[in-house]
Order: structure tokens, then sequence, then C-alpha cells
């Protein structure tokens, strides 16, 4: 499995880095490579045309309604419904239940067709907590997790590895059940210890990130979602103080190949 890290930035698009989006790639038994897009925030649907063409994608997943994970959904839209191509069908759509009326509103219109053309372009279903779905071979289980809007995080395997994504949370119990054992766990780290103690229910801090990694055993932890005003030394110096394993703050454009509890494996 590889994770491709389109843009990595806390909260809004920063000066060198788009909003959250992380392209997920895996080959099936029979050599067909699949791509699942993880969240698609403001910024990250230019960078992601600079990885794949966004025509090569088989289904967006989005964590939840935050623009800084969703808002790029707008122009990924716009390609899908007016591309030149006329064998697209309809992308689909995971993400919880107002998604698509939010989309619309964003776009100013009434239902879910875009002006001129006959059909929706995405074919939307909704998370719930608990969920198990499979996309190509990747199967995939969601949780509710710990955040201002409802908010989900992620564990994908595929042929025996696994692969946890946070989303945006703050220390919850359904996160540590998400990451146990992966050996890859994207994990949120958007506040500082000190700084946003008046915050909580919201986002992890640096510390609070490594604890949980450390709780669930992960083969290595990789640390987000850091905005723009903050030094990312600070949440990776709190996490490497409460979990002794593999550490990596992440940078846009990064390449995580996942290998079965791997201690090695990361971004180049």
């Amino acid at each position: 499995m590889r994770i491709h890290v389109i843009g990595c930035s806390g909260s809004f698009a920063g000066p060198t880095s788009a909003a959250s989006s992380y392209l997920i790639e895996h080959v099936d038994a029979d050599g067909r490579l699949w791509r699942v897009l993880m969240d698609l925030g403001s910024g990250a649907f230019g960078p992601l045309q600079n990885v794949i063409d966004p025509a090569d994608l088989d289904a967006v997943i989005i964590s939840h309604l935050h623009p800084d994970h969703y808002l790029d959904l707008t122009g990924l839209e716009v390609f899908w419904a007016y591309h030149s191509r006329t064998d697209l069908g309809k992308l689909p759509i995971h993400g919880p239940a107002a998604l698509p009326d939010r989309v619309s509103g964003v776009l100013g219109r009434e239902g879910h067709i875009p002006a001129g053309v006959s059909a929706a372009p995405f074919d939307y279903h909704t998370l719930t907590d608990g969920h198990r779905f499979s996309i190509g071979p990747l199967e995939i289980e969601t949780r509710a997790v710990l955040h201002p809007v409802e908010a989900y995080g992620f564990r994908l395997t595929a042929d025996g590895v696994t692969f946890a994504y946070s989303g945006d949370t703050d220390s919850c119990e359904a996160l540590d059940e998400l990451a146990a054992g992966a050996d890859l766990f994207l994990c949120e780290a958007g506040y500082i210890e000190g700084r946003d103690d008046r915050f909580t229910g919201v986002h992890l801090t640096g510390r609070r990130a490594g604890e949980a990694a450390a709780r669930a055993g992960v083969g290595r932890l990789a640390l987000t979602h850091i905005p723009a005003w903050t030094d990312p030394g600070i949440p990776l110096a709190e996490a490497r103080a409460v979990h002794t394993g593999p550490i990596t703050m992440v940078q846009p454009m990064d390449i995580f190949d996942v290998s079965c509890s791997s201690t090695e494996e990361g971004a180049p």
C-alpha cells in the first residue's frame, strides 16, 4: 500500500502546503492499481493533478465537513461533470450525510446536478460509526471520533497491511481502536501542549498523538495537520517524548510505502 501526501496543512492551506488530502494506492491480486483519495481540502485539487490524472480515481472518502478536508470537491466535481471524456461514469464519494447538500450550497445551486449536464457526476455514500465497506482490495472501517462536527477516522487493510488515519480528533477510545497494531498511523497533531489547552474536544497535540500511537503499538507514526503558525518541531518533540517507535513529520508530496510491521518504511 502506498500513501501520497497531497496536502497536510492544518485548518487551512498554508504557504507551502494545501490542506488535508492523501492518495492511497494499492495493487490487487490481478495487478489492477486502485486509487482512493482520503479528504480533498482547500487548495488540494491543484497539487493532486501533479500526482495523477483525477479521472483515474476510483473513489473519494471525506472525513468531515470542515473546509480544510472537503472544499476542493467543488473543483473535482467540475472536472468530473464537464470532462471531454464521456466514459467516466459516477465517482463514488463516501462522507457524512450532509456532504452532497454542503457541496451544492458552496456552489450556490439547488440539487446535486451541475448546470448544463443531465446527471450528477458523484455517487454519494453515507458514512456511519462502525461502518465497514470495500473499495477494490481495500477493506475500510469507519469510526466516529471526537471533533466539534460529525467526524470519522479510518482503518484500511489490504493484503495484511493496515493503514490508520485519524481524521481530525481529540483523544478518544475510537481512535485507539482504529490505530491498534497499524503498520502506519497517519495522525493529526494540530495543537501544542500549554498553548492550546483552552480548547478541548477539537484536536490532538503531538503528545496526545504519541500517547495514542504508544497505546496502539503502531509500526510507524506520521504526524500531520500542522497549522502554518506552528513550528512542526514542537509537536514532533512532544510525540517523541512519549512514544519510542519511529515517528515522521509529513511534508507535502511525501510518499509512504507501507509494509507489514515495518519500522523502516516512510517518506523518501
